[in-house]
C-alpha cells in the first residue's frame, strides 16, 4: 500500500500535471514495483495516479494498445516522475464470456506488427533490466535479450542451463514469427474486470515479438478459462513445447526481485524444457 507521504506527493504532481484541484486522494494497492492512488477530482470525476520505472515509455505502451484496438486506460498526463490515467471499471474476475473477450483483445493486439523484435527503448521491472535492443532474429532475441540478460546474477546450475538452452533456440523456437503487439506482463493483476468482462489492459512492458509469449506468461501462475481459446484461435503446432522456454523469463524476475525462494520454478521449468 502506498504511504501517506508518497500517496501525497503523487497527488500534488498530478493535480499540477492536470492543471486543475483535487478534492482528495486514497491510496490503492497497486503492484510491487510501483505506487498507485486514486485522484478525486474537483469535477467530481476520477482519476489514477501511479509511478513506474518509466512513465513516459508506459505512457507510450498504453497508447500502442488502445491503437491496436484493445482496451486500456487513456492517459490523461504523464512527467517522469507520475502518470495520470482514466479510471476503468473494476471489479472481480474473468467469467467465460470475459475470457473469451479476453482472447478476442488478443488476437487483435497480437495482429498488430512491429517492425522487428524489441521495442524503442528499454524498461524495467524495478532492478531488472528488460533490454529491447532489436534482433534479427527471434531465438536471438530470446537468448540475448530475455534468458541471458540476467544470468550472470543467477545461480551458478541453473546459469548454466540456460546457457545451454539458449544456444539451442535455433532449434525450438521459430526463426522469424510475426513481431506482435506484446502486453508483455500479462497475468491476472493486470487485467481489469466488471461483471464477469474485460474491462482493459493495465501495466504493460510491451515490445514486438512471438504472440505466445503473453500466452504462456498468463498460464504460468493459473489456468485461463477455455473462452480465452474460443476468443483467440488455435495456436500453433509445437505451442506447448515452447510453453515453458517462454515463462522462463518471468521465473527469471520473480527469482531475482523476490529472492531464492523462486529457484524452484526456475528448475522445473527448465526441467519442462528438457534442459
Amino acid at each position: 500500500m502506498t504511504n501517506e507521504r508518497g500517496g501525497r506527493d503523487i497527488a500534488a504532481e498530478a493535480a499540477r500535471l492536470l492543471g486543475a484541484p483535487l478534492t482528495g486522494w486514497q491510496a490503492l494497492s497497486g503492484g510491487d514495483l510501483s505506487a498507485v492512488v486514486r485522484l478525486h477530482l474537483a469535477t467530481g470525476g476520477t482519476a489514477i495516479a501511479k509511478t513506474g520505472p518509466d512513465p513516459q515509455a508506459e505512457a507510450g505502451m498504453l497508447a500502442a494498445i488502445r491503437a491496436a484496438g484493445v482496451r486500456a486506460p487513456g492517459v490523461l498526463a504523464v512527467s517522469d516522475r507520475v502518470l495520470v490515467l482514466q479510471e476503468l471499471e473494476d471489479g472481480g474476475g474473468l467469467d467465460e464470456n470475459g475470457w473469451r473477450d479476453l482472447g478476442v483483445a488478443l488476437r487483435r493486439l497480437h495482429g498488430a506488427l512491429g517492425p522487428g523484435y524489441g521495442w524503442p527503448r528499454d524498461y524495467a521491472f524495478g532492478q531488472v533490466a528488460i533490454r529491447n535492443a532489436p534482433c534479427d532474429t527471434w531465438p536471438e532475441f530470446w537468448a540475448e535479450r530475455r534468458l541471458l540478460s540476467e544470468v550472470a546474477a543467477l545461480p551458478p546450475g541453473l546459469a548454466r542451463r540456460l546457457e545451454g538452452l539458449a544456444a539451442d533456440l535455433p532449434n525450438r523456437l521459430p526463426e522469424c514469427p510475426d513481431p506482435a503487439l506484446l502486453h508483455g506482463d500479462l497475468w491476472a493483476g493486470n487485467l481489469l474486470a466488471a461483471g464477469g468482462r474485460l474491462t482493459g489492459l493495465i501495466d504493460p512492458a510491451c515490445y514486438h515479438g512471438h504472440g505466445e509469449v503473453d500466452l504462456a506468461m498468463l498460464r504460468l501462475f493459473g489456468l485461463p478459462g477455455a473462452g480465452l481459446t474460443e476468443g483467440h484461435g488455435p495456436l500453433a503446432p509445437g505451442a506447448q513445447e515452447r510453453r515453458a522456454i517462454y515463462q522462463l523469463w518471468p521465473g527469471i524476475v520473480h527469482l531475482r526481485l523476490f529472492g531464492g525462494g523462486y529457484a524452484g520454478m526456475l528448475d522445473r521449468l527448465l526441467s519442462r524444457a528438457g534442459v
